[in-house]
């Protein structure tokens, strides 16, 4: 049985006529190539290997995605230096033109100007923005993204946001900075990336403090993720409390295991197929707004 059919019997099994999946990477084939490197020299920084299990090219990425039944996806992408984000972005916009699946995704960097490239797209019709304080080595806290959050808080458009200090730490990840923006941002609609990791408990706090912050569950309960970052067993029961905030995620193509890997991990921790269906699906159908 192949992979589509082993993810298809999934489906079948917790009554899923398909999967949406907040946390998928689609970039210029040049940035792309940068990322794949930095993820073929990440064993030291991680201790071990990280192969990507999916190096294909764009179009072949696509129809993987859709013979594993996802219905929408997005296409995650992020600047790691000033003048870069708005380009990303002009770039995202046409990806999402050609690819109607897609859920049309921008991203944005402390820098003078930010709040001119999100305010366009917004008016664009972008539907989730990514913010990675770990490769942008950023706080999100700085003044420059002040009128950005603002903006951001007033349109309701949710940010997939990489703050935990997992696979390494980073200079401004975990959950105090976000602690900070969320005070001074509350109605922000935050989506935690790979559910906090390794910060779980933290961030299932916000989650459960805030109305609008949410976790995926990027790489969350894996094999790969369980060596060094192991969920702690005491938090489980939390998962089914707040299984309205959690989203499927896959990090899709930068994995080092199969996909359906991700959605048997998942279903390892599942407390019920109801729990799997607003996971896999409808929990990011409500936020979204589509199907």
């Amino acid at each position: 049985m192949d992979e589509a059919e082993r993810i298809g019997r999934f489906r079948g099994e917790h009554g899923l006529a398909s999967l949406i999946d907040v946390h998928t990477h689609f970039m210029p084939a040049n940035v792309m190539d940068k990322v794949w490197k930095y993820f073929d020299a990440a064993g030291p920084l991680v201790g071990r290997p990280w192969p990507i299990t999916y190096r294909h090219d764009e179009d072949e990425r696509v129809a993987t995605l859709r013979s594993f039944g996802v219905s929408r996806f997005t296409s995650m992408l992020y600047p790691h230096r000033p003048e870069m984000a708005a380009w990303l972005n002009a770039w995202s916009a046409q990806f999402a033109a050609r690819t109607p699946d897609c859920l049309h995704t921008a991203t944005f960097y402390p820098e003078p100007g930010a709040a001119d490239y999100v305010a366009a797209a917004l008016a664009d019709g972008v539907r989730v923005f990514k913010s990675h304080i770990q490769v942008g080595d950023y706080d999100p806290n700085d003044p420059l993204l002040d009128q950005v959050w603002g903006m951001l808080a007033d349109s309701g458009v949710p940010t997939v946001i990489h703050c935990g200090s997992g696979p390494a730490p980073g200079t401004h990840t975990g959950p105090k900075p976000i602690v900070s923006l969320l005070q001074r941002f509350p109605d922000l609609s935050l989506i935690i990336a790979h559910m906090g990791m390794p910060e779980y408990g933290d961030f299932l706090d916000l989650a459960e403090r805030y109305p609008r912050v949410y976790l995926d569950t990027t790489m969350a309960f894996t094999d790969f993720a369980e060596e060094d970052a192991p969920f702690p067993v005491d938090e489980l029961p939390r998962l089914g409390e707040l299984r309205s905030k959690i989203l499927l995620g896959s990090d899709f193509p930068n994995i080092p295991y199969g996909y359906v890997h991700q959605l048997e991990s998942l279903e390892r921790v599942a407390p019920d197929s109801a729990w799997l269906r607003a996971v896999c699906h409808d929990n990011a159908a409500a936020l979204f707004d589509t199907v």
